[in-house]
Order: structure tokens, then C-alpha cells, then sequence
């Protein structure tokens, strides 16, 4: 998926048993879809700094899609039942941040998605406006010096340009079928 494209709608079982689509996040300003896994460990890293991210934003009609896209006959960890249990353990329904299985693997397919974590930030005309990665130091958020999701967020809720639209994601490759 390249800068100033649309978004792909899609349908997805959400960990909360529901299929939810895009159109639910209609009145967003922007939207963050990150491709994101329960075994990765940069997954594990950034999730609670993408619940920041929304807590900060929220009132700002921003929201989080997370899509989990791994194979889970080749990840047990990355099952429906343990993305259950994760949205639970991180209480993700009451912040109203979906986490949707991606099971056959074609929304990841469809956006180019290499990696976990892996953004895609789209403006209020749903139009991609920033892809990749969400800082510049997963293993400790008291060690990062450039923050690329927030500063594109900002950039995309002011109506302004991203000065770096695409900073490479670095993660744990997505496991495909």
C-alpha cells in the first residue's frame, strides 16, 4: 500500500467473538491500523505504549485497529482463544481498541504488511498518510528519541502533511501460511 492510497475495507472476527469492519471507526480523524501479534516480542513491547497512544488521542477522534495476522497452526500463541485472552488481560474492549483475526491473511496481504508491529495511519478521508514503525526503540520506551506514530498522528489530526510518511517497521516477520 503506498502514501495517499485508500484504505481496503475489510470484515474481521474481533477477540470479542463479533465481526467488525472499518465502517465502525467512520468518525474517526484518524485511524491506526498496526499489524500486531500475541508471540512477537516488539509486539508485546509497544502494547501498552499503543494504549497510551489511544488514551492520549481519544479525545481527539483517534483510533486503534489492531489486526492479528499470523498463522496459529504455525504459532499456537497467536490462537483466537489466547487473542482472547490478551484483549481481556488488557481490558482493550473498554478502551475501545478493536483486536481482530486477519485468519486467512489477506488484509495483511492486501496493505503490504511485513511485519509485527507493522502502522498504517490514515486521515480523516481515509487516506494513508503514514506506514511502519511506531518509535525507534522497542526494547525501552525511556530510551526513545523519535517518536513516528505520535509525531504523524499529531501531523494527521492538525490536517498537515507527514514530514516522514514511511520509516521502516522493525519486528518479528509475519508468520504466513
Amino acid at each position: 500500500m503506498e502514501i495517499g492510497e485508500k484504505f481496503i475495507e475489510f470484515t474481521l472476527k474481533g477477540a470479542d467473538g463479533k465481526m467488525h469492519n472499518i465502517y465502525e471507526y467512520a468518525d474517526k480523524y484518524a485511524l491506526c491500523i498496526v499489524f500486531t501479534s500475541n508471540s512477537c516480542p516488539y509486539s508485546k513491547a509497544y502494547g501498552q505504549r499503543l494504549i497510551k497512544l489511544l488514551a492520549k488521542y481519544e479525545d481527539d477522534n483517534f483510533g486503534i485497529i489492531g489486526i492479528n495476522s499470523n498463522d496459529a497452526s504455525k504459532s499456537p500463541q497467536d490462537s483466537f482463544e489466547e487473542m482472547k485472552r490478551i484483549s481481556e488481560k488488557l481490558g482493550l474492549e473498554s478502551i475501545n481498541f478493536m483486536y481482530l483475526q486477519d485468519e486467512d491473511q489477506s488484509i495483511a496481504k492486501a496493505y503490504g504488511a511485513k511485519v509485527n508491529p507493522e502502522v498504517f495511519l490514515f486521515n480523516s478521508k481515509r487516506e494513508l498518510v503514514y506506514k511502519g514503525a511506531i518509535d525507534d526503540n522497542w526494547q525501552s520506551p525511556a530510551l526513545v528519541t523519535r517518536v513516528f506514530l505520535e509525531d504523524a498522528i499529531e501531523y494527521c489530526l492538525d490536517g498537515i502533511e507527514v514530514d516522514f510518511p514511511e520509516i521502516e517497521a522493525e519486528g518479528c516477520p509475519i508468520i504466513w501460511k
